[in-house]
């Protein structure tokens, strides 16, 4: 199992109260698709989750699964831009 670490981290926005989390790893991203993600379920979701999985286990590059877990994030209105 790899990290799989961004070359840039991604500013998301968390919880009830809109912390600010910097994620830095594809393994951080699934973290937050798997267990705190507003949205779940959606196309953007899916698919966030598939890329991150398989960056995690070295199938794709981090920085595939970052720009497609951006699209989901932004999709899910959680992305600071």
């Amino acid at each position: 199992m790899y990290d799989a670490w961004f070359s840039r981290p991604v500013p998301v926005s968390t919880g009830l109260s809109g912390d600010i989390r910097n994620l830095l790893s594809a393994d951080q991203a699934l973290d937050l698709l798997i267990h705190h993600w507003r949205d779940p379920g959606s196309q953007a979701h899916r698919s966030a989750l598939r890329a991150c999985r398989q960056a995690v286990s070295g199938g794709v590059s981090a920085d595939v699964a970052r720009e497609i877990f951006v699209e989901a994030a932004r999709a899910a209105r959680i992305l600071i831009e």
